[in-house]
């Protein structure tokens, strides 16, 4: 009997890790929100506090200062989300301090956005690293993004804010 409840033991931690969940293709949900993580979403204020831990009581490590601003939740704890910028700085913000709707950061130099999502389409705009816009919508590998008023398809790889095989509608 002992060895049958060792073999069980055994098998629970194989089922367990980190290379089994990847093998059977589980996506990991919040505790709280039972939401994928990661996932994405915006600062909805123009600067939020970072904190160590979950709660009033942790030490602010930063203060991010941008409206807009497209970050990664991590974890989740209570009112409390664990969240990184696309440097990886980060840490807990209060969830209201979140939004649900998309953006997304411009990580290289220079960005082409073109009419359609394709490289032969006309270029309709270029945005500078660091600019952010409004995610309409994404594809594989292209992105619709609006960024002050104009609306142009980008290549996912030259922005931060959506996952590489997350399609939008």
């Amino acid at each position: 009997m002992k060895e049958l409840f060792r073999v069980l033991v055994a098998a629970l931690v194989v089922a367990a890790s980190p290379v089994a969940a990847q093998d059977a293709d589980v996506v990991n949900v919040g505790a709280v929100t039972n939401l994928p993580l990661p996932r994405f979403v915006t600062l909805k204020t123009e600067e939020g506090n970072a904190r160590r831990g979950p709660g009033l009581t942790h030490r602010i490590d930063w203060v991010f200062k941008r409206d807009g601003m497209p970050l990664m939740i991590t974890a989740e704890h209570g009112h409390w989300r664990r969240v990184e910028d696309s440097e990886g700085a980060g840490g807990w913000v209060h969830y209201a301090l979140l939004s649900g709707s998309r953006s997304a950061l411009v990580t290289a130099d220079m960005a082409d956005l073109h009419a359609d999502p394709s490289e032969d389409a006309p270029v309709v705009l270029k945005a500078e690293k660091d600019v952010i816009g409004s995610l309409l919508a994404c594809t594989m590998h292209w992105c619709d993004l609006r960024i002050q008023g104009d609306e142009g398809w980008v290549r996912k790889a030259d922005i931060w804010g959506v996952g590489t095989d997350e399609v939008l509608n």
